[in-house]
């Protein structure tokens, strides 16, 4: 990707990073899978409709209520779509044998934070009030998502928390952002941040004042930086993946280490020769099928009744 001269991202404007990061993922994501069923519906959200994708799995026996997946999709809050995660989501519903419920939440800079974290947590509370309905069971709901939306995942699962909202069974975290403090100290943004490795801190640094209002301010909430959150304790399983020469991939070390402190079940993995995104670049990269396996197989292990 380097030696073809593209710019960086935080060089583009959002409409043009959207559409290269975009034509990119389409070029380098893993094949369709078939699923028994795709449907687009309109769901309502708290500053208006919240556009998803849901996908059923074959049924394999009779009276099956299958595990509910809540997909975040990545893109640093601003630039991926249901498209990107088209394939993941098909991948994770055929293999894990579960509803996938892919979610379109507010962008940036259009919306500013917390416009689509509170889509996402309102996108779990309704599958929780139509699990049923769709075939689903409302104590079997995990949330994923890669990058922003694996943040937006913790996010969540520690917001239903304390809210007492609907509880989530399982947290899947790809390489997450979990501090939107761009001056937070981690190594692995010094030393991979200089964008040879595809995400910059000079990308990340240009999403984060698109995000925010007041990125000084807002980057300190709980609902932007689930790191900073005191108690981990009461948070759902969680299997975080990172990169190794990824800039965010001590601090996905860091939460993990965190929780599994703070008493909740946590595994971690780093693929140690690959790079940010990895996992969307699954039909390039063999260390992105691999996690996809992986993750795959840990939603069965994890959901099953």
């Amino acid at each position: 990707m380097n030696a073809e001269g593209n710019p960086h991202l935080f060089e583009l404007s959002v409409e043009d990073a959207r559409a290269g990061l975009k034509q990119m993922t389409l070029q380098v994501d893993i094949a369709a899978c078939e699923v028994r069923e795709r449907r687009e519906l309109m769901i309502e959200g708290p500053a208006g409709e919240i556009p998803v994708r849901i996908y059923w799995p074959e049924i394999t026996g009779v009276d099956i209520s299958f595990p509910i997946l809540l997909l975040y999709h990545g893109g640093v809050f601003a630039l991926g779509d249901l498209d990107t995660h088209e394939n993941m989501a098909r991948y994770y519903c055929k293999h894990a044998q579960l509803i996938v419920i892919n979610v379109a939440y507010m962008l940036s800079p259009e919306n500013k934070f917390p416009l689509g974290v509170e889509d996402c947590y309102a996108a779990l509370c309704w599958a929780e009030k139509h699990a049923e309905e769709i075939g689903g069971d409302p104590l079997r709901i995990a949330v994923t998502g890669d990058s922003a939306g694996a943040n937006l995942s913790a996010v969540v699962a520690q917001l239903t928390l304390s809210r007492q909202g609907p509880p989530i069974a399982y947290q899947l975290l790809a390489y997450p952002v979990v501090s939107m403090k761009m001056d937070a100290d981690y190594a692995s943004r010094k030393t991979f941040g200089q964008g040879e490795f595809f995400l910059s801190m000079m990308d990340m640094n240009w999403l984060s004042d698109m995000y925010f209002a007041d990125p000084a301010r807002e980057s300190e909430s709980l609902l932007a930086s689930p790191i900073l959150k005191e108690d981990l304790g009461g948070l759902p399983p969680a299997l975080i993946i990172t990169a190794g020469h990824d800039p965010l991939r001590d601090e996905g070390k860091h939460y993990a280490d965190r929780l599994k402190a703070a008493g909740v079940d946590v595994e971690y993995v780093c693929f140690e020769s690959t790079i940010h995104g990895f996992m969307t670049f699954a039909g390039a990269l063999d260390a992105g099928k691999e996690a996809l396996e992986l993750a795959a197989r840990k939603l069965r292990e994890k959901l099953s009744d």
